[in-house]
């Protein structure tokens, strides 16, 4: 993504959500631990609320984290993190 698509999604997200709010971030990664495990290491343990659903075959795996996020910026921050694993879908 470029820089306008990155102030184009901060405007939606700002247009959307009264900050800070609870937000919902949606992955699918191949089912294997180490990608579970990044994934998971982007959300606080503590405080994040994530949920994991193997798809039929057990292939992939369907990660759902909700979590209180400050800003805008902080949600790209964490979809650019979520980025750099292999493999992974952002929904």
């Amino acid at each position: 993504m470029d820089t306008s698509d990155f102030d184009r999604i901060r405007k939606t997200l700002d247009a959307t959500h009264d900050w800070p709010a609870l937000f919902m971030f949606k992955f699918i990664v191949p089912s294997d631990n180490e990608k579970i495990a990044q994934v998971e290491s982007l959300f606080n343990a503590t405080t994040a609320e994530i949920r994991l659903r193997p798809s039929k075959n057990g292939n992939y795996t369907s990660i759902t984290a909700k979590e209180i996020m400050l800003n805008a910026e902080a949600v790209l921050e964490r979809y650019e993190q979520a980025g750099k694993i292999e493999g992974l879908l952002s929904l």
